[in-house]
């Protein structure tokens, strides 16, 4: 190859693990800006879809006739942290439906903030499923199969109308039709969709210059209630706010990232090929600094502030909090200009 962006970790001055990255880079065109490992590589989107699986409810009407707004909006497309405001939000979506939390398909898991998760195990709380990273999703699916009459079981599985309005929406914006994709069933039971970074990436760089409402309320949503799609001390949330909105991130599992850079008319798709998670923000944020030397984002990643450059790469810390070694991103994009 020969471009070798990868996360590496260190350790007494030697390189003691490695995280290699394959990452597309595209306009709303399709066409490829840049690259490294392999941009065509096929992976499942995870929760980086989620924008895209949120196009329905909007699109359809649904959240307007429930009374949807930014916040409720904002957690369909999150991966959020458990946090009361996002258990809060999530119930009131619920009730808005008229529909019990016993009605979401997804199950509960640790918090995705670690002191969230700790607050868990202190108090010895036991989690229902609105406590999902992805109960915002499931209960805005909920909401469109309540709107149109459709059956609320089963809402999750393939075939269901809900799935259906969705992978309907998931053609239309990548660009690869259904019987080119793998589906498969992702952690919290709803349809997942194997898709190569290149059809991702031209998804968000879509979504970043839609003129179509439901793109603009979803983007908007996205970056008026930033705390909502992510939470405290979470890379989407502080990338956002720092930006002003100019980039808007999601994250999925197994090492997945993507980004609309709405001023660049560009979309960001990349995945640590051995899907570690510690690695993502150190690559995305490497990727979006490069990118910057070539392509004006409408902001300058060369001046991370705290906020943001506490993800960009981190010291190793033993047991006593004294630094072995350090996470950092090292190599290149290949620009295809």
């Amino acid at each position: 190859m020969t471009d070798s962006l990868r996360v590496e970790a260190t350790r007494g001055g030697i390189v003691e693990s490695l995280h290699r990255v394959s990452l597309a880079v595209v306009d709303r065109e399709g066409r490829l800006i840049a690259s490294a490992g392999d941009p065509g590589l096929v992976t499942f989107w995870r929760s980086a879809a989620k924008p895209f699986q949120a196009m329905p409810l909007v699109a359809h009407g649904a959240a307007e006739h429930f009374g949807f707004g930014s916040p409720e909006l904002a957690l369909a497309c999150a991966s959020h942290s458990s946090e009361p405001v996002h258990r809060m939000v999530a119930g009131r979506m619920l009730a808005s439906i008229e529909v019990g939390e016993e009605a979401l398909a997804c199950g509960p898991h640790p918090p995705l903030s670690p002191l969230v998760a700790n607050e868990v195990v202190r108090q010895g709380v036991v989690m229902t499923p609105v406590w999902s990273n992805c109960s915002g999703k499931h209960a805005g699916m909920l909401a469109l199969a309540r709107f149109h009459g459709w059956p609320l079981a089963g809402y999750q599985t393939r075939g269901h109308p809900v799935q259906e309005a969705v992978l309907h929406e998931i053609e239309r914006w990548t660009g690869v039709p259904r019987d080119r994709m793998v589906l498969g069933v992702d952690g919290c039971t709803v349809v997942s969709f194997g898709l190569p970074l290149l059809a991702m990436a031209l998804a968000y760089a879509r979504f970043g210059v839609s003129e179509e409402a439901p793109a603009r309320r979803l983007r908007r949503a996205m970056t008026e209630e930033p705390l909502l799609t992510a939470g405290q001390g979470r890379l989407e949330t502080d990338l956002v706010l720092v930006t002003a909105g100019r980039a808007i991130a999601k994250i999925g599992a197994d090492g997945v990232y993507c980004a609309s850079l709405p001023e660049a008319g560009l979309g960001v798709a990349l995945k640590i090929e051995d899907g570690d998670m510690a690695s993502l923000g150190t690559a995305l944020l490497a990727s979006l600094q490069r990118l910057a030397a070539r392509y004006p984002l409408g902001f300058e990643p060369g001046t991370w502030p705290p906020a943001l450059s506490r993800h960009a790469g981190h010291p190793i810390l033993n047991t006593r909090g004294a630094p072995t070694g350090a996470v950092r991103a090292v190599g290149e994009l290949r620009f295809h200009d």
